[in-house]
């Protein structure tokens, strides 16, 4: 059995941003892939309504830019939403080249751009209501393929190697990453990666919630493993709920494109009453946020567990056409035909908007250690991401990490030794059974207290409650063998306690943090909340 790993790259999850990175990057290097699941399990995968650019005459870098920025409620970096607009089309032709068939129209030359909330122009690139998937088969089949690319499916980061585990190596580096502990989950087996570069490209972080358009995977690893190695992390408090996911109780969360408001489908009451009008002007087509806000208002003042949102005025064919896997899904799960009945809609934590934080090259304030997609935070989505700007945003800065990995020399690996992972503990199926319910415990407590509205009380509660938790975790994992779930376990009660830490930091209410208790966006607080 082979005691370590090396490779010149090490990528930690293979979403859109790391098979991105890994396959520009193989071409001058070794790269090794670690991914928790099969390799098409990712945020990536679940991403229905598509990929925005500036690709219509109509259309140009103002106005994109200026919705990036709306959305963003002031805390934008202006120079990373610069970057993502103007590089955008061509990191997208990229993928065109590569084989992802985007939708065209009926002539079969011009492509079928769609509208979302909060964009002036339709500009979305889709393929029917299936993108990320798209996307993702095409990057996942060009990784396996090519011979300097291996694939690690089934594995779990534990924690980066930096300098406080390396042997020999006290004197010559300091904040530096070498790699990071894998466990090989069907073996049950920690094993070190050592490699030049590591790319965190875990995604979000969004189970720590109760409801979630995420799949099960999404438990903020990359954030809670670059905390614990004393990583810059800022915006943690940002996170987006989708306003739409099918509601269906006692089952996991399936998401509603936002595309269907696009393509003109209408919020309505359980009294069939539009009532966007009500909260915007902008109606279905505001930003996430405000439409989030305005259903959770409306159910509560009404008491209902629910809103709907009606495409009844659309033909079956041409839903069928445009959202197959909504209108097949809806057909399986809740036997609803949704060009006769309006769907049955509810928020869910969606999408984290804060992370590590990179520069515009995808570094981190830790050498040799970089992050991309949605683990990251480069600055790009602010307090409210644009919709369909998180392919986009993954797409483009796993592309400036990669040229400049090229620039750097890879050097030969430093004279360290990195020690085996001790796996000595003893594994207490008796108190596992206990600590586990601490799953649920955090997403009820996230949901509850520190969801789409806020308020101090509510912040500190979830804060004490938290902290008992966390103690619980860590002492439990100080002394026991490591599994999966224990990583998972440990990873969400870290990010958790972020979220509301930063949470209780910003007095005020912007984007997606909104505050009962300050309702009001504050001049002193138009800057990132940095852990």
């Amino acid at each position: 059995m082979e005691n370590i790993y090396t490779s010149d790259f090490l990528v930690i999850g293979s979403g859109i941003a790391g098979l991105t990175y890994a396959l520009k990057v193989a071409d001058f290097g070794t790269v090794n892939i670690v991914t928790k699941t099969d390799g098409s399990e990712s945020n990536t995968k679940y991403a229905q309504g598509g990929i925005a650019a500036v690709w219509d005459k109509e259309d140009n870098f103002e106005k994109h830019i200026k919705d990036t920025h709306v959305a963003g409620a002031g805390l934008c970096h202006e120079d990373a939403v610069e970057v993502l607009i103007k590089e955008g089309a061509e990191r997208i032709a990229e993928l065109i080249e590569l084989g992802v068939n985007f939708d065209k129209k009926a002539n079969n030359k011009d492509y079928d751009l769609a509208r979302e909330g909060g964009h002036s122009e339709h500009r979305i690139l889709h393929v029917r209501d299936l993108t990320g998937a798209a996307v993702q088969n095409v990057l996942l089949e060009k990784a396996k393929k090519h011979p300097n690319i291996s694939i690690f499916e089934d594995h779990y980061a534990l924690d980066l190697i930096t300098e406080h585990q390396v042997l020999n190596n006290l004197q010559s580096a300091f904040n530096i990453c070498f790699g990071a502990y894998v466990l090989n989950a069907k073996e049950e087996h920690v094993f070190p990666f050592q490699a030049k570069f590591t790319m965190l490209a875990t995604g979000g972080a969004s189970r720590a919630f109760l409801h979630s358009t995420n799949p099960k995977i999404a438990t903020g690893d990359g954030v809670a493993m670059a905390n614990r190695a004393g990583v810059r992390i800022a915006n943690m408090e940002f996170i987006q709920f989708h306003p739409t996911a099918l509601y269906n109780p006692g089952s996991e969360s399936f998401l509603i494109s936002e595309a269907l408001r696009g393509h003109g489908g209408l919020l309505r009451n359980g009294d069939g009453e539009r009532f966007m009008k009500k909260y915007d002007e902008r109606l279905e087509l505001a930003p996430r946020d405000v439409v989030a806000r305005s259903i959770d208002s409306e159910m509560k003042e009404r008491r209902e567990e629910c809103v709907y949102l009606d495409m009844t005025h659309f033909p079956k064919e041409e839903l069928q056409t445009r959202f197959p896997h909504i209108y097949k899904n809806c057909l399986e799960n809740i036997n609803l035909d949704i060009s006769e009945k309006p769907i049955p809609v509810v928020p869910a934590a969606h999408y984290s908007c804060g992370g590590v934080m990179t520069s515009l090259s995808g570094q981190t304030s830790m050498q040799n250690l970089y992050a991309c997609g949605e683990v990251a935070h480069t600055g790009v989505h602010g307090a409210n991401r644009l919709a369909s700007n998180s392919l986009l945003e993954g797409l483009v800065f796993a592309h400036r990490a990669a040229e400049k990995a090229k620039r750097k020399q890879l050097r030969p690996f430093r004279d360290i030794v990195i020690p085996q992972w001790d796996e000595s503990g003893v594994y207490s199926q008796y108190e596992w059974y206990l600590i586990k319910h601490n799953f649920g415990e955090i997403r009820n407590i996230m949901w509850n207290y520190v969801g789409i509205v806020r308020s101090k009380e509510q912040l500190h509660r979830a804060a004490r409650r938290m902290s008992v938790i966390y103690e619980e975790v860590e002492s439990y994992y100080s002394k026991s063998k490591i599994t999966k779930d224990l990583l998972e376990l440990r990873n969400l009660t870290t990010v958790a306690y972020m979220i509301i830490k930063s949470a209780l930091r910003r007095n005020e209410s912007r984007g997606l943090h909104y505050m009962i208790d300050h309702p009001e966006k504050k001049e002193q607080f138009l800057k990132d909340t940095i852990i």
